[in-house]
């Protein structure tokens, strides 16, 4: 990578800072009450160096394989780093994704509630944070639990599966307006009484932040397109 695309990724990311400081402030919200997760996936490790010298810590990948591949060597080097996962996880996929991941953010199904519970009573260290993907635009190409079934979904994964579920999170209608899904899944959130709330990407996080992001997905807005 050279000094110019550094400089890019270094300008990018502090602009993205400032507007999630703004968007906080309009919201007459505390600036470190939103975490940046820098999405990397499909960029290679060498893009992450300028990210991590400017100081961001929290990243997301898609891909357990595409993880397993990058991020080894640079927390050995950073051990400070905090990996989210923010794609959809297999159930074949979910021993590797436990020893690498702080935080999943895509529990979607009985199938992988029952597979992280079977996986997690053999850890011997903490259990990454997981957060349950809500489906709100009920799309049927996209993963996510339909918003009427989220509760019954979260107390399964509760009761009869011991799992504790963090937050909530999810991915908006591309073609529709991003604030009615957001209000939603922040209303689930409430009332399952969880408080960490995944919601808002590039084109979007300020909006997200209005309505209660605690943690928004940036990645082409500081890594540039893919």
């Amino acid at each position: 990578m050279d000094s110019g695309q550094a400089s890019g990724v270094t300008a990018r990311l502090a602009e993205v800072r400032a507007r999630i400081a703004q968007a906080c402030a309009d919201a007459g919200r505390a600036p470190e009450s939103v975490k940046l997760i820098a999405v990397s996936k499909t960029f290679g490790a060498e893009h992450m160096a300028p990210a991590l010298e400017a100081g961001q810590r929290l990243f997301g990948e898609n891909r357990v394989q595409e993880a397993k591949g990058k991020w080894p060597a640079l927390r050995a080097a950073t051990p400070d780093i905090e990996l989210h996962l923010i794609g959809p996880l297999q159930t074949n996929k979910v021993r590797e994704a436990l020893g690498l991941f702080d935080v999943i953010h895509t529990l979607d199904r009985p199938s992988l509630a029952q597979a992280l519970a079977k996986e997690i009573a053999r850890l011997e260290g903490p259990a990454p944070r997981l957060l349950v993907q809500v489906n709100t635009g009920e799309e049927p190409q996209k993963a996510g639990i339909p918003p009427q079934e989220a509760d019954a979904f979260i107390a399964a994964c509760r009761e009869e599966h011991g799992l504790t579920v963090s937050g909530l999170m999810c991915i908006p209608p591309a073609h529709e307006p991003a604030a009615p899904h957001f209000a939603l899944l922040a209303k689930i959130a409430a009332r399952n009484g969880v408080d960490m709330l995944s919601m808002g990407m590039s084109g979007d996080f300020e909006t997200a932040i209005m309505l209660g992001a605690t943690h928004v997905r940036v990645g082409s807005a500081i890594f540039g397109g893919r």
